[in-house]
């Protein structure tokens, strides 16, 4: 499986006095319409595509039920889905008001292992682009011959295949994304 990347031209976050990094960010396609994901999902199976989009829309309406309850909910082969929030602190404990000191609510989803291993086990990467000053090059070898540089040797400087050991940053922090 591969997924397609586009190289973009950013300063780090937190660094803004160093020169501008080229970091890879990820071409996310659109995803499927609910009907042609349903169908694809039941392909070869006994399941009705309509069964799935009921079932879906039902654990959709149940999630968050459950967690207005103060409930985790963990869907099998999925993953877990629970609240959490932000809270200021108060020096005495009758000082506590929930109503103000409580912040920034938010709905947590943690894949399940298997999910996320299976996911992650045979992933590739491959060159989408790159995108400089608001210009689209389709390929990294198209922004090349635009700029005039030269084309790397076979193997060299890879553009595309290669495996994610999920780490994500190379020895010496030099490869950490601030995008991502």
């Amino acid at each position: 499986m591969s997924i397609s990347y586009k190289l973009v031209q950013k300063k780090h976050p937190m660094k803004k006095n160093e020169p501008a990094k080229w970091y890879a960010v990820p071409n996310s396609a659109r995803p499927l319409p609910p009907k042609a994901l349903t169908r694809a999902a039941t392909a070869n199976t006994t399941t009705a595509p309509i069964e799935l989009e009921s079932a879906m829309e039902l654990l959709a309406a149940f999630i968050p039920q459950q967690l207005q309850q103060g409930h985790t909910v963990n869907v099998p082969g999925l993953g877990t889905f629970r609240i959490t929030f932000k809270s200021a602190g108060a020096e005495k404990i009758e000082e506590f008001n929930a109503g103000t000191m409580i912040k920034s609510p938010r709905v947590m989803f943690v894949p399940a292992k298997e999910l996320r291993d299976s996911i992650i086990r045979n992933l590739r990467f491959e060159d989408g682009g790159v995108l400089e000053n608001k210009i689209n090059y389709a390929s990294m070898a198209d922004y090349r011959k635009a700029k005039g540089l030269p084309t790397p040797a076979p193997g060299g400087s890879g553009s595309s295949g290669g495996s994610s050991s999920g780490g994500g940053s190379t020895p010496g922090g030099q490869g950490e994304n601030p995008l991502g």
